[in-house]
């Protein structure tokens, strides 16, 4: 059964602590091989709920809920980030406009918001990498990276980040030569960081649409590298 987050909220999440309704709740004896829907844990019931009673007092518009969510899952997130690495490996004066104004160059293609307002963006080199992390709280470029992972927003990486850099990097897969200078950048709601990773070896040829789809988040932030793949355009 498939239950949408509309659906859910009409579902009679009027309160928090709300009955869950039978349509919710998983079937009780009886078998057969259809799927039904997971009851949702505790916070994301807890969650529905205030969202459904924002709704009933009129203090939400359930209109302008729907368009935020599709933003989010649609329009903003790591896709808008991988074309401006993208767009910045393959037209070297839009690098330097990068480099020197984040936030401009970011919005030559389009993206710019208040998460935007302030994007510094640092570039890895064969002998530094950076490393963004908010000490804080969870700071991030919304506008080119979508929401912050889980992780990023943990205490243990916004400890440990700046405290032991390579060892959160080897824990996440990305093992640096010691000839390597990682530098850590502390994100705040005044200042916030795009990591330019280094465009790999072999992709001389590839076009910046098939580049783009080789960018991940987690390059962007600095706890990971772009690998070419060999499937990307015979590379």
């Amino acid at each position: 059964m498939t239950t949408t987050r509309r659906g859910l909220l009409g579902a009679g999440l009027v309160a928090a602590g709300a009955a869950v309704t039978p349509s919710l709740a998983p079937a009780q004896g009886h078998d057969h091989d259809h799927d039904h829907q997971d009851l949702p844990s505790d916070p994301a019931l807890r969650v529905k709920a205030l969202e459904s009673l924002l709704v009933a007092k009129g203090l939400v518009d359930p209109a302008a809920l729907d368009a935020l969510v599709d933003a989010y899952e649609n329009k903003i997130g790591p896709q808008n980030g991988a074309r401006v690495i993208a767009r910045a490996w393959v037209d070297p004066e839009y690098k330097k406009r990068l480099l020197d104004n984040g936030p401009a160059a970011i919005g030559e293609l389009g993206y710019s918001g208040s998460q935007g307002a302030e994007i510094r963006v640092v570039e890895n080199t064969r002998k530094v990498h950076n490393l963004v992390v908010c000490t804080l709280c969870s700071c991030y470029p919304w506008v080119v990276l979508g929401l912050p992972p889980v992780w990023y927003k943990s205490a243990p990486y916004r400890s440990r980040a700046v405290i032991d850099p390579r060892g959160v990097l080897r824990e996440l897969g990305l093992e640096l030569p010691p000839d390597v200078e990682v530098r850590v950048w502390d994100s705040t709601a005044e200042q916030r960081y795009l990591v330019l990773p280094e465009r790999p070896s072999g992709t001389e040829q590839l076009s910046e649409d098939v580049l783009t789809k080789l960018v991940t988040r987690d390059c962007m932030i600095g706890v990971a590298k772009v690998v070419a793949q060999k499937s990307a355009g015979g590379v």
